[in-house]
């Protein structure tokens, strides 16, 4: 019998645009397992589907576009509730762009 999973993970992947927001202020505190907050930019001028990714209230960056689509969708119909993004990797060697990694999971709403 299978055992019930009330969260699956949709996306793993690097914070895009890093380098180009406040993510520097931030770097020092982040850490696996750091709680992130995923905000709809539906105006953005460059990407309908846009999804701003912040530590607290610093904004870092974004979840990339070739994967932003189904989040976006979810907060777009009201579902922002059963998602959860999470820092999994900090890496302060690496280029900007991959220090940091993130995860994202859509949770049962129970």
């Amino acid at each position: 019998m299978a055992t019930y999973d009330p969260s699956r993970r949709i996306i793993d992947s690097n914070v895009a645009g890093f380098s180009h927001w406040n993510g520097f202020t931030v770097l020092g505190k982040l850490r696996p397992g750091s709680k992130l907050r995923l905000k709809a930019e539906f105006d953005n001028p460059y990407d309908p589907n846009a999804v701003a990714v912040y530590y607290k209230k610093t904004k870092i960056g974004f979840v990339p576009r070739r994967q932003n689509y189904l989040v976006a969708q979810l907060i777009r119909f009201g579902h922002k509730d059963v998602l959860e993004a999470y820092v999994t990797n900090v890496d302060l060697q690496a280029t900007p762009e991959q220090q940091v990694w993130m995860t994202i999971m859509v949770r049962d709403r129970r």
